[in-house]
């Protein structure tokens, strides 16, 4: 049996497009027997709530993923499917979302009877961090932040509009400007009694709404990194540098498109101090 060029090229073609395919399946296949695995070992539902670049498709484009209202349905379905006495983990890795999407799952994380934890290994920002102020318990790696949760109204923070309106005359501020102003007044306002509701399980209610209004009144820029340390100085609990070994495999499983040049490079083995 012999094959011609075109032969070859219809094989080369057929693998360009299964080979993908099987990848992708079989990185499913380990993301879900080490998440029964986490699950056996802590005796909980274990939700993975992760957003990287990830490439697609034959051509490899990468897309940027965010907390969205898909997300927000799958996690609802999750909690449901758990027994109310059954812990739910939650491992968090994101930039943030939809505010929609974000508030669904922080409002059912915190009705949930049993412990719920939630796990950052890297960082969980805006409407990530919104989610894991609503867990029983946070755990962070010791590099590990969460971000400021001030609404944005387009590519401008609420708080900044409204600090325009404040700082210029009503005659020389445009229609759409003090459009702008009320929606990041109404925006903020019900960003903060959000906070609120879901911190007053963890404190009382002058300190709930104290920290609240911290996160949600712009005094830092959206992709401030709040650190643990800066996390405890505020009031929040925050457990440092207690993350399980597998949610740092699991993160693996979730890796950033291959690039040509690769910006960072190191032997992927840990190293022991003692000399042989």
């Amino acid at each position: 049996m012999s094959f011609g060029l075109s032969d070859l090229l219809w094989i080369f073609f057929l693998l360009m497009t299964v080979m993908p395919m099987l990848q992708k399946r079989n990185v499913a296949v380990q993301r879900f027997r080490l998440l029964r695995q986490i699950e056996e070992k802590r005796q909980s539902r274990v939700i993975s709530l992760i957003h990287r670049q990830e490439a697609i498709n034959l051509l490899g484009i990468p897309i940027s993923r965010y907390i969205n209202v898909e997300d927000s349905e799958h996690v609802l379905r999750a909690i449901r499917l758990t027994p109310k006495d059954m812990p739910i983990d939650l491992i968090l890795h994101t930039p943030g979302g939809l505010v929609l999407a974000s508030e669904q799952i922080a409002r059912a994380l915190q009705q949930h009877e049993a412990k719920v934890t939630v796990f950052v290994p890297h960082y969980a920002m805006s409407g990530g961090t919104m989610i894991a102020l609503a867990a029983d318990q946070i755990i962070l790696d010791q590099n590990a932040v969460l971000g400021p949760v001030d609404p944005q109204l387009g590519q401008y923070p609420a708080a900044s509009i409204l600090k325009v309106v404040k700082q210029k005359r009503i005659d020389r501020i445009d229609d759409a400007t003090l459009i702008y102003a009320d929606l990041a007044e109404k925006a903020m306002r019900q960003v903060q009694e959000f906070l609120k509701s879901i911190l007053l399980d963890k404190m009382p209610d002058d300190k709930a709404e104290a920290v609240a209004r911290i996160l949600s009144e712009g005094r830092w820029t959206h992709d401030y990194p709040i650190t643990c340390e800066r996390l405890r100085e505020i009031g929040i609990p925050t457990i440092c540098n207690d993350m399980p070994l597998e949610v740092y495999q699991l993160m693996e499983l979730y890796p950033q498109p291959a690039q040509q040049r690769p910006s960072v490079q190191y032997i992927p083995l840990p190293y022991d101090n003692k000399k042989n």
